[in-house]
């Protein structure tokens, strides 16, 4: 910036010389032009010219006007070139070098090599009565003069140009340290290769990630958190993250207004884990940076398994039960009462028997009634009795079986999370309805959910319950709001004590069925 400043300064200053001596030069013609046309135009200098100058009056008379307008001489000839008026007396009467310019009637200006030196010379015409030419008078300002008016504006054109270096040198100094205090002290090359490694981290990690300044407007965001937040056109840059998000927790969690690491939303299309951190450099804020990570099928995936692992569980209680049985029958046997260990059979098998069919009777799609014998066996281990109600009907319905599983699944295991603890009897009771849609509601004689937790309880990440190793809390009932408000159906949580969900899906929910990765 220095080197430019001073090209341009010193270039400037040439110019502005240059221009400077032509307009001088041009002003000392005009002057010299505006005397010889004064001179010339005197009636007295004509009236003495015409008649040959008898009493010297015409040397007078430029000899006033040299004191007056201060130019270096004014000669004055007749039409031959012979003097009537001269700054050096001898050279009076005597005939110029050059013959005389202004016969063809015109003034006429330039540089004149006279016998005083170089000069800005003008010439005008003296005209008789009748107009015609009969001198001229010749008026020059030497250059020696003007090229001391000359140096003059140099040394100002000078002094000035010196200043505006000053001045340019400081502001530039100035500059040059803001713009590295802004930079962090990075050359140009080096913020370009910031730069370049900051677009290939951004689309070359398969997180989202937005970065935001301090006023919260989002700086920089990849594909991925666009593809996750749907978030689609270019003026996304620039604009405050909480304008482009709708009201809730994910928009609270971006903006700041939460805080926490590894926090859980669950939108429309996705379960993810979100973590914002402040960012500081050089010990001042610049803003934060919002990773989102999608851990929709990684979530599918731990409730898969722990829905498997109940089932093992189950099978792992019920081959306890019938070892036991078997004990029961063998010891019969070997005492020999055969009778006796025929009616303990008989009984065992009718009532496994009409436990199933028990279920099937009321609950006719079979994954449920499998879910649901599956629930009852694992929460008799926890001495939890899950018991279907009497009066429950659930025929095959249009609505989506794998909803249902979510449901119902994780509205009896927060039944039974919420029953630990507590005194017996331990009772979940479960009912089914499809009069209308299909309606499920789910009791338990535990606490229940407090009158000012109704709202929250429905909000994921929020829990009351300790986390558990591998599984993340929060996301059960978010999971059924979810999948009961893409349904168009209704959730109702009503307070303690005892637990009360109550659910309803339309009958045609089918076609707003949750994802294949909603498990119970």
């Amino acid at each position: 910036m220095l080197s430019i400043l001073v090209l341009t300064v010193t270039l400037g200053a040439v110019l502005f010389t240059l221009i400077s001596n032509q307009t001088l030069n041009r002003q000392y013609q005009l002057r010299a032009l505006g005397i010889a046309v004064t001179v010339a135009q005197m009636p007295a200098v004509v009236t003495a010219l015409g008649s040959g100058d008898a009493g010297h009056s015409i040397q007078a008379i430029a000899t006033r006007v040299q004191t007056e307008a201060q130019p270096d001489y004014v000669v004055v000839t007749d039409r031959n070139g012979v003097r009537y008026s001269h700054p050096n007396p001898d050279l009076i009467g005597r005939t110029l070098e050059e013959p005389v310019a202004v016969l063809d009637g015109q003034n006429h200006v330039g540089t004149d090599q006279g016998s005083l030196g170089a000069s800005v010379n003008a010439k005008a015409p003296i005209r008789a009565a009748d107009g015609t030419v009969i001198g001229q008078v010749s008026v020059g300002i030497l250059e020696t003069v003007e090229n001391t008016e000359v140096a003059q504006q140099i040394w100002v054109i000078a002094g000035y140009s010196v200043v505006v270096l000053l001045i340019s040198a400081s502001g530039s100094l100035v500059l040059g340290r803001r713009i590295k205090r802004v930079t962090f002290d990075l050359e140009p090359a080096e913020i370009a290769s910031l730069l370049q490694e900051r677009e290939a981290l951004l689309h070359g990690i398969r997180e989202a990630m937005i970065g935001v300044d301090d006023g919260g407007r989002v700086t920089v965001i990849n594909e991925e958190a666009r593809r996750l937040l749907r978030l689609e056109g270019s003026s996304i840059l620039g604009e405050p993250l909480e304008d482009l998000l709708p009201v809730g927790r994910l928009r609270d969690l971006l903006t700041g207004q939460l805080d926490g690491t590894d926090q859980v939303v669950i939108t429309d299309d996705a379960l993810l884990v979100v973590n914002r951190m402040p960012v500081n450099l050089a010990g001042r804020s610049i803003g934060a940076v919002v990773t989102l990570r999608d851990r929709t099928e990684v979530e599918a995936l731990v409730r898969d398994l722990r829905s498997l692992r109940g089932l093992i569980e189950a099978l792992r209680a019920q081959e306890h039960e019938y070892a036991n049985r078997l004990h029961v029958v063998d010891g019969l046997l070997e005492m020999g009462d055969v009778e006796q260990a025929r009616r303990f059979v008989s009984k065992i098998s009718d009532t496994s028997r009409s436990l199933g069919e028990g279920l099937r009777g009321r609950v006719e799609p079979p994954e449920l009634a499998a879910l649901l014998l599956a629930k009852i066996t694992v929460a008799a281990e926890q001495d939890v009795q899950i018991t279907v109600t009497e009066d429950s009907r659930l025929d095959q319905t249009t609505a989506s079986h794998q909803s249902l599983l979510t449901i119902v699944g994780n509205l009896l295991d927060n039944a039974v999370d919420a029953l630990a603890n507590t005194p017996e009897p331990r009772v979940v009771t479960i009912q089914f309805d499809d009069a209308d849609g299909v309606f499920i509601a789910v009791r338990d004689n535990g606490p229940g959910v407090p009158a000012h937790s109704l709202e929250k309880v429905l909000v994921d990440g929020y829990s009351t319950k300790e986390a558990r190793p591998g599984m993340r809390r929060g996301i059960g009932l978010a999971l059924v709001s979810r999948i009961v408000r893409r349904a168009a159906g209704t959730l109702d949580v009503f307070p303690g004590p005892g637990g009360h969900f109550e659910v309803w899906l339309p009958a045609d929910s089918q076609a707003t069925s949750p994802n294949d990765e909603d498990t119970p």
